[in-house]
């Protein structure tokens, strides 16, 4: 009985899970006007790396600055075996298709219940700095005390990404050029790139708002990406691993 009870929870759970997904892509696409499509997903294996040798690899692979793989029993479902970023990236159909249509949305998510959320950046969608998980931590409490008004910002286990207002290629040239130097473990997701949104999970973990929309706002407010830039470029040179290494 406890068995059968146990397996109906987990069952109510997914359904509640994969209904949230679609309701929160909904939300992006027709109420804040954000276009969205499904990523790649994770699938399930039953390859799993054992033993001194596995974890030997994997302590190096990490060493060397490679992100980490997939959650033991998932790998991306793209036919990349090495995929550095799985799960969290457009595949079928690719980033060109996002859309704020609702009949289009709802379609891809009912087939595909599972699917993470990916927004496509940039245009007159909300673009994204993201770094990793420590140093935005470290940045979101120098914004705090600096008094900065911020609007969303999405975490993982491995980065955190506060979204920004629209940029252009050269305006973020621009803003760059200026620093003295910018570590590479920073990300600028603009026109032609992608962001993993909640409640979707990757291979990292589960995706999450570190700092949620307000509720019931038509559209969330954005800061502008030189408002945030100078804390972020500090934040990821002085924190430990954090500056030079490119993480996912």
């Amino acid at each position: 009985m406890r068995e059968i009870l146990g397996r109906r929870r987990r069952l109510r759970f997914r359904r509640k899970e994969r209904t949230a997904r679609l309701d929160a892509a909904v939300t992006f696409a027709v109420e804040w006007n954000w276009p969205v499509l499904p990523g790649a997903g994770l699938r399930a294996t039953t390859r799993t790396a054992t033993g001194t040798g596995a974890g030997l690899r994997e302590a190096t692979r990490t060493a060397m600055g490679a992100a980490p793989r997939a959650a033991a029993g998932a790998v991306c479902s793209c036919p990349d075996p090495d995929c550095v970023v799985p799960g969290a990236h457009p595949y079928d159909p690719g980033l060109l298709a996002a859309t704020t249509d609702e009949r289009m949305v709802r379609w891809w998510w009912t087939r595909r219940p599972d699917a993470p959320v990916v927004l496509a950046t940039g245009g007159r969608a909300p673009c994204a700095v993201s770094l990793p998980a420590v140093a935005g931590a470290r940045a979101l409490a120098a914004l705090d005390a600096a008094g900065m008004r911020l609007g969303p910002v999405v975490a993982t286990p491995t980065r955190w990404s506060i979204l920004v207002a629209p940029y252009g290629l050269e305006r973020l040239g621009e803003l760059l050029y200026a620093k003295d130097d910018v570590p590479s473990s920073l990300r600028f997701h603009g026109e032609g790139g992608y962001l993993l949104l909640p409640p979707s999970v990757a291979g990292t973990g589960q995706v999450r708002w570190e700092r949620a929309p307000l509720a019931g706002s038509a559209r969330p407010w954005l800061p502008d990406v030189e408002a945030v830039v100078d804390a972020l470029v500090e934040a990821s040179t002085s924190t430990p691993g954090g500056g030079s290494r490119l993480a996912y």
